[in-house]
């Protein structure tokens, strides 16, 4: 067995920093804005204010906010934006349907074990033929159908049965639970219709064209551990670009 790091749970200060963030969007504020003080922050989140702190230093580094010596925090223009889906942010897609305000439900159409193809070993860093497990799924989002995937593991990243495992939760959180934490991807962006023997098979061809998402999904120690292509709603979801100079 491969030695494996133990997950890596995202510290305090990384949770504050999603509140803060939302703070900035429910309160509205815009560019030039001064945010609210460590004090009021941390009275009206429930944080310390070193916590609050080390929160804001790390919206600081990522351009949203900026500190001018003894005046305090103003909100950049970068932080104003809502960028409801970010490209530059990995998330899985049970997280980012349910960031979106879905209920989100899973159909496991097809799940078993396989080998890899040409095109999956050489993004999973495997050899042609090797075992990988393949799990074919459509997720709905308040019972719409709004992403369907085929997502391919290599076989030894989640040992056991494959009827033993409930496929219907979120993939990203059944690998970190086995040591291998996702923590970005490589992923091409497209439109497509889906392959015809998926849309007959499943009544998706209805829904055509998708946007198709083509990912690599790497761990924290740089191993890929899902190939997947994700064939969004063209019509429901949408893609952000937040760029800086």
């Amino acid at each position: 067995m491969p030695n494996q790091r133990p997950p890596r749970k995202a510290s305090t200060a990384e949770r504050l920093r999603h509140s803060i963030e939302a703070l900035i969007r429910s309160d509205d504020l815009a560019p030039g804005d001064q945010m609210p003080t460590e004090q009021v922050l941390s009275e009206r989140l429930g944080f310390s204010r070193s916590t609050v702190r080390e929160a804001l230093r790390l919206l600081e580094q990522d351009g949203l906010l900026r500190a001018e010596q003894g005046r305090g925090r103003f909100v950049s223009g970068a932080g104003a934006l809502r960028v409801e889906r970010p490209v530059t942010k990995y998330e899985s897609i049970t997280e980012m349907l349910e960031g979106l305000g879905y209920r989100v439900t899973s159909a496991v159409l097809e799940v078993g074990e396989s080998i890899a193809t040409a095109e999956e070993a050489q993004a999973l860093q495997l050899e042609e033929g090797d075992p990988v497990l393949r799990l074919v799924r459509l997720r709905c989002g308040d019972d719409i159908p709004l992403v369907f995937s085929v997502n391919v593991i290599p076989r030894d990243c989640l040992p056991g049965p494959v009827g033993h495992r409930d496929w219907s939760g979120s993939l990203s959180r059944a690998l970190e639970a086995h040591g291998r934490t996702i923590v970005s991807s490589v992923a091409r962006i497209s439109a497509v219709d889906v392959p015809a023997e998926y849309g007959e098979r499943f009544s998706l061809s209805q829904y055509d064209p998708w946007l198709l998402a083509t990912e690599t999904c790497i761990t924290t120690d740089g191993s890929p551990v899902v190939y997947a292509q994700e064939y969004h709603r063209g019509s429901e979801i949408a893609f952000n670009v937040l760029r800086r100079s």
